[in-house]
């Protein structure tokens, strides 16, 4: 795929990218695998091929891979209740809410009301308890708003529940273990050692309790506004800000945003949901997969404040912020435009990871390492 080599050349070279790493498996078949720049703008350290890096949001898809490998096992049905899985969640009249409602981002827990003291997104059961404890902001699947941080520990609480097993060992047991891919929450110091700095002015920020005005200027309805807050900022680095880069963070698990992993995890993952449709056991079954990318919420976002469409946690492609080309393509951004995706259709899974977030919503350097994919395919874009 010499259209991608360019590609992600021209963005090193030219796109003010620092350093990176994409991998595309076509029909089974790894096809790309490239890696280059700095890990460290500071200590010029280059990066390598086994070169970890915080990929935010791309933590969301993983955590809905590993639900759907679970489903795939009988270890949870995606039409039950939340409670039944996880009692305590039934608090505040959250009883009747049902899987797809919570991981279509639609059950109206964003973001936990009362302020939780520094430090709380790494004390996991605390995290937990809040949300259990939470009254939805909306009454549950009449809208959808994105669930910034707080999907992470609703997500990851569901399937310790359903695994018997804590998030890690789930996830190594299920996923990463069998897969062999280099994809975790809470690092040791082994990892932490090849792990790249991520160079952005989120990683660098001092959060204080008076910003909120300036990121997000008031609406005049202030529960509106209390809820944004709070769903980045409550506690103050809940999405990484000014600690992505710390000891603590990386082996923290704060599932929403400090996965740590490389492309070609990310890529190896999304492979695995097209590769049982090629023979052989599957993953999971097709018609699983079928159903965890059909739309659930579709329209706008009462966090994002634009269009979004999610299906069973994935984001699924569409006009306002596509992922890959065509109808049907799902998978997660994560922040500054790192992206992991499956397109059935064309038998495609792509991951890139980097550590140097460009746009929040449509990167020019992701966009042209996608488009390379597809005309090295010949496919119409």
């Amino acid at each position: 795929m010499r259209a991608v080599r360019e590609a992600f050349a021209h963005n090193l070279e030219q796109e003010d990218e620092l350093g990176a790493a994409v991998c595309v498996y076509v029909d089974g078949r790894k096809c790309v695998d490239l890696w280059g720049g700095f890990a460290s703008l500071e200590t010029r350290a280059l990066w390598q091929r086994d070169t970890l890096v915080n990929a935010y949001s791309i933590g969301k898809g993983v955590l809905s891979i590993l639900l759907l490998t679970l489903a795939e096992r009988g270890r949870l049905d995606f039409d039950q209740c939340v409670a039944e899985l996880w009692p305590e969640f039934a608090q505040a009249d959250k009883g009747d809410i049902r899987l797809p409602t919570l991981l279509s981002h639609a059950a109206g827990l964003p973001a936990v009301r009362r302020r939780l003291p520094e430090g709380a997104m790494f004390d996991w059961n605390g995290m937990c308890a809040a949300l259990a404890e939470q009254a939805p902001w909306w009454a549950p699947g009449t809208a959808h708003g994105y669930h910034t941080a707080s999907f992470g520990y609703l997500a990851g609480e569901i399937v310790q529940r359903a695994a018997g097993l804590s998030l890690g060992d789930a996830l190594r047991e299920y996923l990463t273990g069998p897969l062999q891919a280099d994809f975790a929450w809470g690092i040791d110091a082994a990892r932490r050692a090849r792990t790249a700095y991520v160079h952005s002015p989120a990683a660098e920020l001092v959060i204080t309790d008076d910003m909120w005005a300036r990121a997000f200027p008031p609406t005049g309805d202030a529960d509106y506004d209390l809820m944004r807050w709070h769903g980045y900022f409550n506690p103050n680095g809940l999405s990484g800000g000014g600690i992505v880069n710390s000891e603590a963070w990386q082996r923290a698990r704060v599932p929403s945003a400090n996965g740590h992993g490389t492309a070609r995890a990310v890529a190896v993952m999304y492979d695995a949901l097209l590769g049982g449709w090629r023979g052989g056991r599957p993953l999971v079954s097709k018609e699983l997969v079928e159903r965890a990318r059909t739309p659930l919420s579709d329209g706008e976002d009462l966090m994002l404040q634009r269009p979004s469409r999610f299906g069973l946690g994935f984001q699924v492609s569409h006009a306002n912020r596509p992922i890959g080309h065509g109808e049907g393509v799902f998978g997660h951004y994560g922040y500054g435009g790192s992206l992991g995706f499956a397109d059935p259709a064309n038998q495609i899974a792509f991951g890139y990871v980097r550590n140097k977030p460009g746009d929040r919503w449509r990167t020019p350097r992701t966009l042209a390492l996608v488009d390379a994919v597809y005309e090295s395919l010949g496919i119409a874009i």
